[in-house]
């Protein structure tokens, strides 16, 4: 196979690349519904893998077995999931073309590791959710793709795979397509794309398919590198939790006091009035440091160092935000939560909890209803949420909280609850406005 990252070193343009657009995507679905096999694909066929990885996972296939080239494998490393043939843990794989880089989450399909997808999925722009041509719309379906909505995911491609299993015919893909459509009519994603492909075959992955010339949609891996992605970051509400005080304590930077962190949302710039919540007092951005370099003006997702031009007391899990534009602050919040712990939330229970870099401790004071994944209905009667449930709570903190609803900023509209006894994540959280 051609190693076109060997062939292209010489054209490799460094400043293009990572100037380049980034596009975080995650796979989803059922069991064996070809979530690894498509990944693999695309990067075989975008020629993205190197010439020693095709061979070592040729002769792995051989092994095994198989009459062709298991391109799974390129992501199901552990060896469990090789044994089983099935995802185990989230997988990244990186790859680019001239267009875009990406990075990939493979996530698992299997009910019990509903928690991985949480965490493969909680950064992403786009979620491909794949559907088996022969079983339909099942139920791991509609949780991917009601946790994919719940966690602010802008665009989710439905891709009905394995269409070579049901003679690629046109009849299969509209039943599922149109199911899918009045399923997701009460998801609060609205951009919904959909894609008939074989990743085994190829068949509208990277390269057109002359066996469904019924379809006129576009490929996979069109759809990929054309999305529209830059709209899907706040540029309007600026938030800057703070995650680190810079003191040099040195002779050059005698009086330096800087304020690092990664901008969450928004613009920040030279002589931008700011405040700093929780305490409230203002100050201006004296500078914006990005590398030891000073800018202009900076935006989400950068990290950089702040400098003001007034001396305020300010730490860890301080935010500065644009005056006049304030997140909301309260020790009252309501939230939706996926569960990812074997023991279920408990009502007056007390958490650790992290919101952006700020750290608190909580108590559950309501569990308001679980939701019940098949029929988005609500169950309000003695709710109890165990391991991979969604549903609805109310915790009350012991400091205040600087944050924004969910659905308007992904990162200041989020925080994880932690067990106090073991220090395990068991609870993925999205805070309602």
């Amino acid at each position: 196979m051609q190693n076109t990252m060997t062939d292209t070193a010489e054209k490799f343009d460094s400043k293009s690349y990572l100037n380049m657009e980034l596009l975080r995507f995650t796979t989803a679905g059922s069991v064996d519904d070809g979530k690894s096999t498509l990944i693999g694909r695309l990067l075989y066929d975008s020629k993205s893998i190197f010439e020693d990885q095709y061979e070592n996972i040729r002769a792995t296939s051989e092994r095994r077995g198989e009459t062709t080239v298991n391109l799974a494998l390129f992501t199901d490393g552990l060896k469990a999931e090789r044994e089983q043939g099935i995802t185990i843990d989230v997988a990244y794989r990186y790859f680019s073309t001239p267009k875009r880089k990406f990075i990939i989450a493979d996530t698992p399909g299997h009910i019990q590791y509903t928690r991985n997808m949480v965490t493969g999925a909680s950064t992403a722009n786009l979620a491909i959710i794949l559907v088996d041509a022969r079983q339909g719309i099942v139920e791991q379906t509609k949780r991917h793709s009601i946790i994919a909505s719940l966690l602010g995911i802008p665009h989710i491609a439905l891709c009905v795979n394995k269409m070579d299993l049901v003679n690629y015919d046109e009849a299969v893909y509209n039943k599922i397509v149109a199911e899918f459509r009045e399923f997701a009519t009460r998801l609060k994603t609205r951009d919904i794309h959909f894609i008939p492909i074989s990743a085994l075959n190829g068949d509208n992955v990277v390269h057109r398919s002359d066996k469904m010339k019924w379809y006129e949609g576009v490929t996979l891996m069109y759809l990929l590198e054309n999305i529209h992605i830059a709209s899907d970051i706040n540029h309007i509400d600026m938030r800057f939790p703070v995650q680190y005080v810079v003191r040099p304590y040195s002779d050059e930077f005698h009086d330096y006091r800087g304020y690092a962190g990664r901008i969450a949302s928004g613009v920040i710039r030279k002589g931008d009035k700011v405040t700093v919540m929780p305490s409230g007092f203002s100050s201006k951005v004296k500078s914006v440091e990005l590398d030891g370099k000073e800018m202009e003006e900076a935006f989400a997702p950068l990290s950089v160092t702040i400098q003001l031009e007034d001396d305020i007391d300010i730490s860890r899990g301080d935010m500065l935000v644009r005056e006049g534009n304030l997140p909301k602050q309260s020790q009252d919040i309501e939230a939706m939560v996926c569960w990812m712990s074997d023991k279920p939330i408990q009502l007056n229970g007390k958490y650790f909890l992290k919101h952006t870099t700020k750290d608190a401790r909580a108590v559950v004071k309501e569990i308001k209803y679980k939701l019940d994944i098949n029929t988005q209905h609500r169950i309000t009667e003695n709710p109890s949420i165990g391991m991979n449930d969604v549903g609805r709570i109310s915790i009350r903190t012991t400091a205040p909280l600087c944050y924004d609803a969910y659905t308007k900023n992904r990162d200041t509209g989020s925080f994880i609850l932690i067990d106090e006894g073991t220090n395990v994540t068991v609870g993925a959280c999205m805070i309602i406005d």
